[in-house]
């Protein structure tokens, strides 16, 4: 248990918001990565996102895992709430095989299994 202002909270409580953070901020990046169907070589390019209802989306949800993101913050140190926060890369590696039928080395499914192994460490240490 971490304790805040005389309050006890559950640590599984804290990687469990961080873990949703996360996965909204994952999916978000999705959605940028689907709604972006060219090249962006101006400034123009970029502001025409604003228009495309997957980017405005993909905005939204990064901007809703911010919110979760603060509320672990506020219960637990950023030492403990950033190295769980790191698991985006897991799951932007899952999302992208899975829904973008992007190609995974084996080399990068190693790089995951090390960020794995990293956060299951540091959540040795709470």
């Amino acid at each position: 248990m971490l304790h805040r202002i005389g309050v006890a909270v559950p640590i599984d409580l804290v990687i469990f918001i961080t873990l949703i953070a996360a996965l909204i901020t994952s999916f978000s990046q999705l959605l940028f990565k689907k709604g972006i169907k060219k090249r962006l070589n101006s400034l123009k390019d970029m502001l025409g996102l604003a228009r495309n209802w997957l980017v405005v989306v993909g905005v939204l949800g990064y901007l809703a895992g911010l919110a979760v993101y603060l509320v672990a913050l506020s219960q637990a140190p950023l030492s403990v709430v950033y190295p769980v926060f790191a698991s985006t890369f897991i799951f932007v590696a899952v999302i992208s095989f899975a829904l973008l039928k992007e190609k995974v080395s084996a080399l990068r499914v190693a790089g995951v299994l090390v960020i794995f192994l990293g956060i299951f460490l540091v959540s040795l240490t709470i």
